[in-house]
């Protein structure tokens, strides 16, 4: 996983909804590397119950950063815009 922070590019889009959607991108990035080290084989009981807390602080997290995100989206005023940048070859 990279150290730096990936900037979510939604111009059409507020820049407060871009925020909070690049956050829930970064919290669901760390859910799955902890799934993934979950799976390594030979983990020590105190390994598996450390990942198993952090992964429930994450999920968590998640649903705390979630709750209304579904209001937000639907009241973004960039997105009601209509406004919806395509490629011409998508046209």
């Amino acid at each position: 996983m990279s150290t730096g922070k990936r900037r979510l590019k939604a111009p059409y889009l507020s820049p407060g909804t871009v925020t909070l959607l690049a956050e829930l991108g970064e919290e669901c990035q760390r859910v799955l590397k902890l799934l993934a080290q979950l799976e390594i084989p030979g983990l020590k009981e105190t390994q598996v119950e450390g990942l198993l807390g952090e992964l429930s602080a994450a999920i968590l997290h998640m649903h705390e950063h979630t709750r209304g995100l579904d209001t937000i989206l639907d009241e973004d005023p960039g997105a009601s815009t209509g406004v919806v940048q395509t490629s011409p070859g998508n046209v």
